[in-house]
């Protein structure tokens, strides 16, 4: 990506040189010094205006690399901790929505009491926010960005996989990986990647009376809308949305 913006900027700003330098040659020659001069000038400032886009660009593409290589380490990571509690894990399942159209959840994970329907936030720097506001926000150096409310959000998944087994418990969690910060007051279904281990270990759903579990598991894999149609219209769905 940085190779093509340098192909596509540096030669803009020589072309932009060069143009410069074509009008100052075509000037009266009793204006040679003074085009010459402002010839020079022009080309400086093209030069340094193209650089500095450059600069942006360069940068701009860095971070979106960087935050994309962040979040690959952390769902390896979050796949991780999850196969060591169960070995029976869905990741990236569409499935009807509780409410019409259809929804993705994140990761679904059979636990010895219930379902876990996890979403996943990749944040770095600061992450403000509560439980029932419609906004949250996330604050990196001088980059600022606002994103839907991850528990509101997710509440809706959860509410689509449990209407796919309603005689199972399911709850909702939100995982941030990434070195994000959480200032606001303590989320009971929101936790960072690294204390997601111990959540799991200490979550309880209650009292559970279901005795066929792998019956339950291949009841979600069922509902699972794996079709290439389904995936067409999720993503049509969200381009409206």
């Amino acid at each position: 990506m940085i190779r093509r913006l340098l192909s596509f900027t540096i030669p803009s700003c020589l072309a932009a040189s060069a143009a410069a330098d074509e009008l100052a040659a075509v000037a009266p020659a009793g204006d040679v010094a003074t085009g010459v001069s402002l010839s020079l000038v022009s080309a400086s400032v093209i030069v340094v205006a193209c650089l500095l886009l450059l600069l942006l660009l360069v940068r701009g593409s860095a971070a979106r690399i960087r935050r994309a290589i962040g979040e690959r380490r952390g769902r390896r990571r979050l796949r991780r901790v999850l196969r060591r509690r169960s070995p029976d894990l869905l990741e990236n399942l569409i499935i009807p929505g509780a409410y019409g159209g259809l929804t993705k959840i994140d990761c679904a994970v059979l636990t010895s009491g219930g379902i876990l329907c996890i979403q996943v936030k990749h944040c770095d720097g600061i992450v403000f926010g509560s439980e029932k506001e419609p906004q949250w926000k996330n604050v990196e150096g001088v980059r600022q960005r606002k994103f839907l409310n991850p528990v509101i959000q997710n509440a809706g998944r959860t509410k689509a996989l449990q209407n796919v087994v309603p005689e199972v418990p399911v709850a909702s969690l939100v995982v941030f990986t990434g070195p994000a910060q959480l200032t606001a007051p303590k989320v009971r279904n929101a936790v960072r990647l690294r204390d997601l281990d111990s959540y799991i270990a200490k979550f309880v759903f209650g009292p559970c009376r279901i005795k066929d579990w792998d019956g339950v598991w291949f009841t979600v894999k069922s509902a699972a809308l794996t079709d290439e149609d389904s995936a067409r219209d999720f993503r049509a769905q969200l381009s409206f949305s």
